[in-house]
């Protein structure tokens, strides 16, 4: 095994993490043609769980999806952040600070649910004619106890604002953190534990590369353990046939931990590789959590549980829990002080040609 590597183990279903992610998991979905409603025909519904559909039986799941659209209908989250990085396919949101908008195709979404907040992820599927292709990351990071209730907020990290570099056959994207010769994402929402202030070093990348092609990825500069909070740098290999990671090579997916405080080189020793790097510095604190709620005790959860019932963290501003917006929309971001961001759907973007 590489010096460079702490340890390794086989991938699940979510990733396993380390303080501060609570949680990362991978979803590629190969939808079919969508239908007028802009779910997959109703026909080939039969025999699914509809309400609790994640068996992937024929390569996609409808998830919590019950209105005809796969999807995450209305429900809550409090104490910690998420961020929802999309590589195809669209994600439209609805949440109960009245912020709404449809993503993907690089775009990331960053949310700090603070205090409460609840919101929708539907996945609609544009393309009637080809298969509709959803591939993307939920990454959940846990909120210090000073930032727990702080105020929720929705930020998007639109594709065309991330930094991205493609060099020798590895494409490398930067949604937070930095790497050299990337410049800065934008920033994360205010009370976002990736924030500068916060002392968190968190990095969210992931890297492609190309068959023979490989990326250094360079030591962090500074203490591991600074205020005896441990550094973690994890690796996930997530798609490929192979990759080696130092003088290791693995053939199977997996979770791999390595030093943060040292380079490491990773490459493709012969089909195409992909990799999810999740760093950030240990928060310190106790962790309790119960479903969508976190917090650093037993009351906290119970207390979420009856602030939620009380205000449902916000009245619900959308004529739908489970919305999808129409299908001429394009990418776009409605905030809820009434500002309006608008990006385009790429061209030939939901085709099957994707593999």
């Amino acid at each position: 095994m590489s010096s460079a590597i702490i340890s390794q183990s086989r991938l699940g279903f979510p990733f396993a993490c380390d303080s501060p992610f609570l949680f990362a998991v991978y979803h590629l979905d190969k939808y079919p043609p969508g239908g007028k409603n802009l779910g997959p025909d109703p026909r080939l519904l039969r025999g699914r769980n509809i309400g609790s559909d994640f068996g992937n039986p024929a390569g996609w799941s409808m998830y919590h999806g019950d209105q005809g659209v796969p999807g995450f209908p209305k429900h809550p989250h409090r104490g910690f952040e998420t961020i929802t990085v999309t590589r195809r396919g669209l994600v439209d949101h609805t949440d109960s600070l009245g912020n709404g908008g449809r993503f993907g195709f690089g775009d990331a979404q960053w949310m700090t649910a603070g205090s409460g907040i609840s919101h929708a992820e539907m996945f609609p599927l544009l393309d009637q004619k080809n298969d509709n292709i959803l591939e993307l990351f939920q990454i959940w990071i846990n909120l210090p106890s000073a930032s727990k209730m702080s105020k929720p907020s929705f930020k998007m990290l639109w594709a065309e604002e991330l930094p991205q570099q493609t060099t020798n056959g590895a494409e490398v994207a930067l949604i937070a953190g930095s790497l050299p010769g990337l410049g800065a994402p934008p920033t994360p929402p205010p009370d976002s534990y990736a924030q500068p202030a916060a002392g968190g070093d968190v990095l969210v990348a992931t890297i492609k590369l190309a068959p023979g092609s490989s990326y250094t990825l360079v030591a962090h500069p500074g203490d591991a353990g600074a205020g005896g909070r441990t550094l973690h740098r994890n690796l996930y290999f997530y798609a490929g046939d192979g990759l080696r990671v130092g003088t290791t090579t693995l053939s199977a997916h997996a979770k791999i931990k390595v030093h943060p405080t040292a380079a490491i080189e990773l490459s493709a020793p012969s089909g195409p590789a992909e990799v999810l790097v999740l760093q950030g510095r240990d928060i310190g604190e106790p962790v309790v959590q119960h479903g969508p709620f976190v917090g650093n005790t037993q009351q906290d959860i119970m207390r979420a549980f009856s602030d939620y019932q009380r205000t449902g963290f916000g009245a619900w501003p959308w004529e739908s829990d489970a919305l999808a917006f129409g299908r001429e929309r394009p990418r776009f971001a409605k905030f809820a002080d009434g500002t309006l961001e608008e990006r385009p759907v790429p061209p030939a973007s939901c085709g099957a040609s994707s593999t």
